[in-house]
């Protein structure tokens, strides 16, 4: 049974990300979600390292759950064309390598997948950066000039 302080801090979380994605753009989405996968992978390789079969199972699964649900399924062939279908066949790359590292306990295939997914999310973050429209710039108001002084000259 949880008890009332952690339900309210489970329900302020989800609220916390629930209002997140409301006011995310379509490329911080995309940013979340590659937070997301490299966060299982993470745990993972925790896993790994403590030797939790099931943990590492867990982790790998949710991974590969938000790459194939969440990153492939918003690919867009016809509006990304080339590019598109690139991602989709790194994407199912990077599946198959964790798949692989939980069937075989290999844990050099989940860095490498973890690596090509923290290189992806740069490259997001970067194209986030540059779609950002720039602030209005501001010039410095001009000195105020002394009034010129006549000296009885007309």
């Amino acid at each position: 049974m949880t008890s009332l302080p952690g339900r309210a801090v489970d329900m302020y979380a989800r609220t916390d990300l629930e209002t997140r994605i409301e006011a995310a753009s379509p490329q911080r989405l995309i940013i979340m979600l590659y937070d997301g996968a490299i966060q299982s992978m993470t745990k993972a390789k925790a896993a790994f390292a403590s030797g939790e079969i099931g943990a590492r199972g867990e982790a790998i699964s949710k991974a590969i759950a938000i790459i194939d649900d969440g990153l492939r399924a918003a690919l867009d062939p016809e509006a990304g064309g080339q590019i598109a279908t690139n991602l989709a066949d790194l994407y199912e790359y990077i599946s198959n390598r964790l798949l692989y590292a939980n069937l075989k306990g290999h844990e050099a295939s989940i860095d490498e997948a973890l690596k090509l997914m923290t290189d992806l999310r740069e490259a997001w973050e970067q194209l986030e950066r540059d779609s950002r429209p720039a602030a209005p710039v501001q010039q410095a108001p001009e000195p105020a000039r002394a009034p010129a002084l006549s000296y009885g000259r007309a």
